[in-house]
């Protein structure tokens, strides 16, 4: 995958009222007749305009309303129209795949953004219901195709391929695989998608493909094309969730099957401030390398009221510190200001790789620290488990967001050694000091990791 470079360059949408007016005034009359046409004038290049470059796939994530329906749509005119509405375009045959045939016709052709409502009069493609079909005046064609019929993709052939929201195809994987076969006429054959990112096996495989490259742009890049208010409401209500980050920031939230933490679990977990605590504990998971390559060193702040029976004690999670690139010095004054900062009753470290070092790089920095060294004994699904258990049991809260940590505990299923999950290590050494093994009131056991 080729992440797209974003351009300086804003579209003519985005311009404050006065700009616009006043570079309208310098146009002739038949200037502003066609300037609704001209898609080079209003396109966002953030994620709009058609990359540069040799590519198969080009892959558009966006929030909900962040114009890409509209970019598919122009992309589709840029493809199938010549220089004049009677020239040869690039492509003479195009693929429009939706997840059903009503929806390819609603939204992908005859909606408010779609291919009819962008094409000027003079280049108008004609919609021949009985074959599913737009045809322009240069004989240029689009087949409109389910995704759920996925079937149909078996004979026709074509050079270029629109997909509007891919991932949330019911049979994505089948159908994408059909349209690829097809994809085999003409010098450069190409497709789009856009999609509001879902967490699909097959996205996630055209997103990685070397052959993509991806344009994104949350909801907020649309802003000058939506009614007033309507992001401040979805702000207001989905700002700061997982679900916001999909839906509005067009972020591909990832979540893997066997995962011991699922985004329901996370969301309900979710609190916005701290109550009172009665321990605080950082837990710092150190890289075994330092510099611009080492791993990133895990450092997470959590805190637990443990007044009443075991059961009711409440566990927060307060911070995620965690950094990268830093020297063992750099690393040790980050996890002692936020020993600091939160009023830490004990820091807790790691120490299979390090050794004695680490806690003399701690104490080197913060002689007065309480410091507890511990050694991993068990891999690390098993020494996760009791602390994923206290999630489902309902008894941990995030104070606040933790993308980055949130997302590696949506994947991590403990089956994959290739990269280790240092935020959630160093999740999973903090509640095991503040619960998982602390001391039980009244001689009850707690299993030890």
């Amino acid at each position: 995958m080729k992440r797209v470079r974003k351009s300086c360059a804003v579209s003519l949408a985005s311009l404050p009222e006065e700009k616009r007016l006043a570079f309208l005034d310098e146009l002739s009359n038949n200037a502003v007749v066609g300037m609704p046409w001209i898609w080079d004038v209003w396109a966002n290049p953030l994620h709009q305009v058609e990359p540069d470059g040799d590519w198969l796939t080009w892959v558009v994530l966006g929030g909900r309303g962040a114009g890409k329906t509209r970019a598919g749509a122009e992309w589709v005119r840029a493809r199938a129209e010549g220089a004049t509405p009677r020239a040869p375009g690039r492509c003479r045959r195009i693929a429009l795949v939706g997840e059903t045939q009503d929806q390819v016709r609603q939204v992908m052709v005859e909606g408010d953004s779609g291919i009819l409502a962008c094409t000027p009069p003079d280049r108008m493609p004609k919609f021949v219901a009985s074959r599913n079909v737009l045809i322009w005046p240069n004989g240029a064609e689009a087949v409109l195709i389910s995704a759920f019929n996925y079937e149909s993709l078996r004979g026709p052939q074509f050079d270029g391929a629109w997909c509007d929201e891919l991932a949330k195809w019911r049979h994505a994987r089948e159908a994408w695989e059909m349209l690829q076969f097809t994809l085999r006429l003409g010098d450069d054959p190409r497709q789009m998608v856009t999609t509001t990112p879902r967490d699909t096996a097959v996205l996630r495989e055209i997103l990685e493909d070397s052959s993509t490259v991806v344009s994104h742009a949350g909801t907020a890049a649309n802003a000058a094309n939506l009614s007033p208010g309507f992001l401040e409401r979805l702000e207001a209500r989905y700002g700061g969730t997982a679900l916001g980050r999909q839906e509005l920031n067009g972020e591909l939230i990832r979540e893997r099957e066997g995962a011991l933490w699922t985004r329901d679990m996370i969301e309900a977990s979710r609190k916005p401030t701290s109550g009172s605590l009665t321990r605080v504990v950082v837990a710092v998971d150190p890289p075994v390398s330092s510099g611009r390559d080492a791993d990133e060193c895990g450092i997470v702040v959590a805190g637990v009221d443990a007044t009443g029976p075991m059961r009711d004690w409440r566990i927060e999670v307060l911070g995620d510190l965690t950094c990268k690139g830093h020297s063992p010095q750099g690393w040790a004054e980050i996890a002692a200001a936020a020993y600091e900062e939160f009023q830490a009753d004990r820091l807790v470290a790691e120490v299979n790789q390090g050794g004695d070092l680490v806690e003399t790089v701690m104490r080197q920095v913060a002689p007065q620290i309480a410091f507890r060294g511990v050694h991993a004994r068990q891999g690390k699904r098993l020494r996760a488990e009791p602390v994923a258990a206290l999630y489902e049991q309902g008894r941990v809260h995030h104070v606040g967001m933790f993308e980055k940590l949130e997302d590696q505990m949506c994947t991590f299923t403990g089956r994959d050694s290739r990269k280790s999950p240092d935020r959630l290590d160093a999740l999973v050494w903090a509640l095991t000091d503040l619960v998982v093994a602390a001391p039980a009131p009244c001689g009850a056991r707690v299993r030890s990791l």
